[in-house]
């Protein structure tokens, strides 16, 4: 069943210019890994902690064996970073979790920071993204980036991580199909469940039963009984109020249970269904019944309590047909047990028959709603094996990120001072690309994208229609010459620190969410494919390609042997 959005949208609240705290009130400024505390106080006693900064934030593999990530989580570190001050209890804590020895000097220091000195540059959120590239550049005096890292990456790393799960089972699922995120009860804890909605909603699930969620983000809502609801009813004879007036308002049915077991006789009587089934269950009869008393326009029945062919659907399809009489509409089922692809089969000649025998235009297409612990898998193998199924409720593997714990994004430092910076790793995977950068994307002729290419802050940008050298950042003879047909820079200033600086407006949820659909519909379909998808190629410029490997050599100790 729907339920009614109050039209809430997650865009900037300005109160007097200010922008709304972070959605989930724990995200403060102590939010935080101590050593982050440790680290301030380290730079504020060297005097070093107004050296300016710059940071990226980037993951380095896509996850779910994938070739592509959701970017999401992004207005919540504005939220957040918009709203950064220490309350004096934190500053407390802050005090007795520190040595003693710190000098009482810091704490003033951390009394007065509030972020004003900060920019954000970001990926819009939604997009479509790839590893190495940054998500954000954070700069600003390194004792203070350095506070926002832990928080930065918490906000990005699951919600990035559960956008593009939900990303993944909506191309397997199909465009036509409903999606429903039912992950609440599973998820891990009530921030897990509130995050899990928003952000499976932004990669394109259509709606959530998290009625917090669907308050806080303007989500829609669906839901209907579950089987403890059907077991609790005994007869029919425990409906008290059995009356029913007539979609239109024209008149009442007294009897309206009378009126669907009339319709049972004549279903399992007639010539295309007689001897598909016997008695049906007398209790499960008088759940639906009463649920359709209560919802007359929004029935929706869970028919798998008992037996789903030889009791179940011929018990929806008496009390739909009543309701057809009474001019309501019913709007399905729900399959949540057994072969869902088997079932719906069933189900679907079923419904397709007692159009044919009795004449209800459209009860053929009754809608099909399949759930029971469903994941990526799942859909592939029922779209494999042919199924009969609308919409899917997924929830357990969906919002747990079953098939990966985390994203594993990183918040590197890159420059300080206008000194570029790069951390070195036995594992060239580890390796930083160093230096204040751009990114842009690069579109060839068929509108997909190409490749990614990070360059210099002070480089001349790509061109349309010029051949730029993309390289890989590590690998010298990976190389490609790029005519690109399209240029999009892909880092935007989301936080300018000043209010008075020009910055992107953090856009509605809905309008996040078209963009992703929209970002992902572009895509080359090798680079989405569950199975061995083409890796999207992600690069330097010769110039910066150049420079990664003077200051690589220039870092790195010289061996000596003896």
């Amino acid at each position: 069943m729907e339920g009614k959005s109050n039209g809430a949208k997650r865009e900037e609240e300005h109160m007097g210019g200010k922008i709304a705290g972070p959605t989930n009130p724990m995200v403060t400024p102590i939010l935080t890994d101590l050593y982050q505390f440790t680290m301030a106080y380290a730079y504020w006693k060297a005097g070093k902690h107004n050296e300016r900064a710059v940071f990226d934030l980037y993951f380095r593999k896509n996850p779910f064996r994938g070739e592509y990530t959701v970017f999401a989580g992004l207005e919540e570190c504005i939220r957040f970073i918009a709203n950064f001050k220490f309350s004096e209890e934190e500053i407390s804590f802050i005090q007795e979790s520190l040595p003693p020895t710190c000098e009482a000097g810091f704490y003033d220091y951390l009394r007065g920071i509030d972020c004003s000195d900060v920019e954000v540059y970001a990926i819009p959120e939604g997009s479509v993204v790839f590893p190495k590239v940054p998500l954000m550049r954070v700069e600003g005096p390194v004792a203070v980036v350095q506070l926002l890292e832990t928080p930065y990456v918490n906000l990005i790393n699951y919600a990035s991580l559960v956008a593009t799960n939900a990303a993944r089972h909506r191309f397997v699922a199909g465009k036509s199909k409903l999606l429903l995120e039912f992950g609440l009860r599973r998820a891990q804890g009530p921030d897990g469940g509130i995050s899990a909605s928003k952000y499976c909603y932004l990669g394109g699930f259509d709606a959530t039963s998290n009625v917090a969620a669907g308050r806080l983000f303007g989500i829609p809502l669906r839901g209907t009984h579950s089987h403890a609801f059907v077991s609790s009813f005994m007869s029919p004879d425990e409906i008290v109020d059995k009356s029913l007036r007539r979609c239109d308002g024209s008149s009442v049915c007294e009897d309206f249970v009378s009126l669907v077991q009339t319709w049972l006789n004549k279903i399992k009587w007639s010539n295309l269904l007689s001897g598909i089934f016997g008695e049906t269950n007398q209790s499960e009869l008088a759940a639906f019944t009463s649920y359709a008393l209560a919802f007359p326009g929004n029935f929706l029945a869970l028919v798998d309590t008992y037996d789903v062919m030889r009791s179940g659907v011929p018990n929806f399809c008496a009390v739909a047909l009543a309701l057809n009489e009474m001019g309501y509409k019913a709007i399905g089922i729900r399959l949540d047990s057994g072969d869902l692809a088997y079932l719906s089969c069933e189900a679907r000649k079923f419904f397709i028959s007692v159009e044919k025998e009795f004449g209800v235009s459209g009860f053929g297409k009754t809608n099909i709603t399949a759930s029971n612990d469903l994941n990526e898998e799942t859909l592939d193998a029922l779209n494999k094996q042919g199924h009969e199924v609308d919409a899917y409720g997924i929830g357990t593997y969906l919002v747990t990120c079953y098939a990966q714990a985390a994203l594993g994004c990183v918040f590197k430092l890159v420059e300080i001072n206008n000194q570029p910076r790069i951390k070195l790793s036995e594992d060239v995977t580890k390796v930083s690309i160093p230096c204040k950068k751009r990114s842009f994307r690069l579109y060839g002729k068929e509108g997909y994208p190409l490749v990614d290419i990070m360059t210099g802050e002070n480089e001349p940008p790509p061109k349309t229609g010029e051949r730029i050298l993309c390289r890989h950042p590590f690998n010298e003879s990976k190389r490609a010459y790029v005519v690109p047909q399209r240029v999009e820079e892909l880092l935007k200033c989301f936080w300018p620190g000043r209010p008075d600086k020009p910055r992107e407006e953090l856009l509605p949820l809905k309008d996040i969410r078209d963009r992703c659909i929209h970002q992902l519909e572009q895509m080359r379909p090798d680079h989405m494919r569950r199975l061995n998808p083409t890796p999207y190629k992600v690069s330097v410029s010769a110039k910066l390609y150049d420079f990664i490997h003077f200051l690589w050599l220039n870092e790195a100790p010289v061996g000596e042997l003896q």
